[in-house]
This record gives structure tokens, sequence and C-alpha cells, in this order.
């Protein structure tokens, strides 16, 4: 017995050897294939000429590129443009889903779950499904070729998601507070901005900071209607950099713009990751 005692207590030690080494090569190996590409575009970022084709791990930083792309006016109006999408877009999205959810959230209607299935489905459909009913719309508005148009078609995608992901968090408050507050005569959208908001601002934050990186990131409506450079944002600004007829700039450049153009997004979910985690795990009031 006790032979037999050492033999399992040694396969038990050896398969945990083997998990936990498993475990740290797996962990090693998603995090050299999510990290390599940056890492690489921030070398080729460093390098200009022939030395492009290098395919040397390490290089001497060479600003050089950094300074071509932060010279030029194209970078800076591109970015005015992102930023003035992705803010309308999420400043937009939540005065207009705040009610809604607050509707959907602690109000029964009939048709609530029929609501909160289409809302569903419109966030999960494609880009492409109503991309040329959109390009109709748009254009018999008079808003194609201008930043307007980028917010009213990223806007079909934002505010669904917006009232579908704070839905959760106001059904969650308890009803005894909406009583309460009736009986001492408050109407209903100071209810909602003096009492819920306060309660449900974990949600509200990370629900606005997810639009903001979907807004910056968005390519295909700001690609289908804008023309005119000066209505272009930045990822479709640098995915038309080598376009013939466009100004045409080196495979280096077009690396430091584009590792420029994904800074904001990085530091956004470095400062308020855990914002976005405690915003969509957490319960507004228990």
């Amino acid at each position: 017995m006790p032979e037999d005692s050492g033999v399992d207590t040694l396969i038990v030690r050896l398969t945990t050897e083997m998990l936990v080494t498993g475990r740290l090569v797996a962990m090693a190996f998603i995090i050299l294939h999510t990290l390599f590409p940056l890492y690489w575009a921030l070398v080729t970022s460093f390098r200009h000429g022939t030395t492009l084709f290098s395919t040397a791990l390490f290089t001497f930083p060479d600003l050089e590129n950094y300074r071509k792309v932060l010279g030029g006016p194209e970078l800076w109006r591109e970015t005015f443009n992102s930023v003035l999408c992705a803010g309308s877009v999420t400043l937009l999205s939540l005065l207009l889903g705040i009610p809604a959810a607050y509707a959907l959230g602690q109000m029964s209607f009939p048709g609530r779950r029929l609501v909160l299935g289409l809302l569903l489905l419109c966030s999960m459909l494609p880009q492409i499904a109503i991309l040329s009913g959109l390009f109709e719309l748009i254009s018999a508005m008079g808003l194609y070729d201008h930043v307007e148009s980028i917010i009213f078609a990223d806007l079909f995608f934002a505010l669904p998601f917006t009232i579908w992901l704070l839905t959760g968090f106001f059904r969650d408050l308890p009803p005894e507070l909406d009583d309460a507050a009736k009986l001492d005569g408050c109407s209903l959208m100071r209810r909602i901005f003096s009492i819920h908001l306060l309660l449900v601002w974990p949600g509200i934050a990370a629900t606005g900071l997810l639009n903001i990186m979907t807004c910056w990131n968005e390519f295909l409506f700001a690609l289908t209607f804008t023309l005119n450079d000066s209505a272009r944002t930045l990822p479709v600004g640098i995915g038309l950099t080598s376009a013939p007829g466009r100004f045409e700039l080196p495979f280096g450049t077009i690396m430091a713009a584009s590792l420029l153009a994904t800074l904001p997004p990085i530091l956004l979910v470095l400062f308020f990751q855990n914002r976005i985690a405690s915003g969509l795990t957490a319960g507004a009031v228990k």
C-alpha cells in the first residue's frame, strides 16, 4: 500500500506539472501571436529606404517616418473627424438610449420582449446588410460626403447596442426606488437622471467606452459615405494613403500612421480596463 500511494502521488505531481507547463506554453503562444504583429509594425515604422526589406527583429529607432506623418495636415484633419464622429455617436446614443433602456428595464408593456429581440438582432446584423439602403437614405438627405453621414450611419448600430446593454442594468434596480420617488412627486425624467443614473453609472461608462472604440475603428461606413479628403476619418485615411491620385507614402510611414491611430484605443483600454470589466459584469443594486 505505501508503494502504491507513492506511485499515485508521483503520477498526480507529474500530471499537475504537465498541466502547468502546457498552460504556460499556451499563454506564451497567445501573447506572442497577439503582440508580434504590433511589434513588427513598430520595427517597420522605424525603417525607410532599403531597410524596409530587412528581416531583422531589431532596428535602431529612426523617427523620420513619425516626423513626416505628424508634420502633414492630413493626420490631424482625419484625427479630428474621428474624434468628432466617435464623440458625437457616443453622446447621442447615450442621450437617446438611457430613457429607452429605462423603459425596457423598469416598465412592463406589451411587446417588450419583441423590442429587446429586435434590438439584439439589429446589433448582430453585418454592416454590409444595410449598406445599400443607408446609401440611398443618406444621399436623399443630402449628407453624402459629409462627416454627419458617418455619425448618422454609426448610430444604426451604436444605439441598439447601447439600449440593449443598459437595459440589463436598469432591470437590476429594485422597483421600490421608483415607487418611493413617485410618492415624493418626482417626474419621470427626474427619476431617471437624478436617481437611476447614479446607480447604473458603471454600465454607462462601459457602454460609452465601447462605443468610442467601435466608432474610432469603423471603416466600411466611413469609406462608403465619404469621397472628399476633408470628410474622411483616420482609418479610411490610412487605408487610402497609397491609393493612386492621392498622396503616396512609403510602407514605413504607413506603419507609423497606423500605430499612431491605434494609440488612443490602446490607452483607453489600459486606463479604463477595470471600469469596462466592472461595468459589464457588476450588477447595479442587489
